[in-house]
């Protein structure tokens, strides 16, 4: 045992975490989102037990052209970034250490997910207030960070649903997509409708059975076949848009700080969950850096349920 502030005590044997930095706005715009592993690790996310740095992984420059043969912005840059950031996850997973990717935009997801995909079979928790399954004709501008499911479970240009050749990254039942509330707004803009194979918790299904029993759910579906564990994807606009305004696309209702905790909780505590990345946070629209701390707050307590290593 180690003492911690506070006078908490600590298992020496729980797997450390390592922190990298991906501060890609390559799927998005440089609007701020770019500062959250900064804003994060300065409200005291590196004070968590076990918490270790592991680098920051830089992005290519910006280019505000959408790509004519893909549709997609910086579609060339989003594929070296991706591999970079799938090397330096890689470097963790390696070292026996629980990878949290800070971004950024959601397009660093698929760095995670290569890393995995060079290692075998992995499931996908995806926490996000949208679906992220537009196809580059539907979204208007051409952001990946509207597409990254969608390109992850092998939809849209070759470029980015087969990296390495090693596409899809994941499959449709492997997948579950949690706690959204984009329905209405998605198929209005015309975004190709979800997979049937891949499950569905949305947000008015989460609250008919409440968040822990969602989430038991979720993990239940993300355990049970032949992966070798899950990703976890925090998009912050999963929280509730009166708590969590700083985002740059913002919609009505979501979930609580409490219901979130206890989703992160519930499936970062699990032995399969292999690692986390969170994306979307704008500092810039938090001036005060209120919401970075209540932010790292939760993730001090959605990572705190980490299995101890055996």
């Amino acid at each position: 045992m180690v003492a911690l502030p506070g006078g908490r005590r600590e298992r020496e044997d729980v797997q450390e975490l390592a922190i990298i930095e991906a501060p890609s706005v390559l799927g998005l715009r440089p609007s701020g989102v770019q500062e959250m592993p900064a804003a994060l690790l300065d409200a005291g996310l590196l004070l968590h037990p076990g918490a270790v740095p592991a680098g920051r992984v830089e992005p290519p420059a910006y280019d505000p052209r959408r790509d004519p043969g893909t549709g997609v912005l910086n579609a060339a840059g989003i594929v070296r970034y991706s591999v970079r950031l799938a090397d330096a996850v890689g470097d963790v997973l390696d070292a026996g250490r629980f990878p949290v990717v800070l971004g950024g935009d959601c397009s660093i997801l698929l760095g995670g997910l290569l890393a995995l995909r060079r290692r075998g079979r992995h499931g996908l928790l995806f926490l996000d207030g949208h679906t992220d399954f537009y196809q580059p004709s539907a979204e208007p501008v051409g952001e990946a960070a509207s597409m990254e499911l969608a390109l992850a479970t092998g939809r849209g240009p070759r470029l980015l649903t087969d990296l390495e050749g090693r596409g899809p990254l994941l499959r449709d039942e492997d997948v579950v997509a949690f706690g959204f509330r984009d329905a209405a707004e998605s198929a209005a803009a015309g975004m190709q409708p979800l997979p049937p194979q891949l499950h569905a918790i949305d947000l008015d299904g989460l609250r008919a059975v409440g968040a822990a029993a969602a989430a038991r759910q979720a993990v239940d579906r993300l355990t049970t076949g032949t992966t070798a564990g899950y990703w976890v994807h925090l998009d912050v606009d999963v929280l509730d848009d009166a708590v969590m305004p700083a985002v740059d696309y913002r919609m009505p209702g979501g979930l609580s700080w409490s219901e979130l905790e206890t989703v992160l909780r519930t499936a970062l505590g699990h032995a399969r969950a292999v690692g986390l990345d969170v994306t979307i946070f704008n500092p810039r629209l938090d001036p005060e850096g209120r919401i970075a701390a209540r932010l790292t707050e939760c993730l001090h307590r959605g990572l705190s349920a980490r299995t101890p290593r055996s």
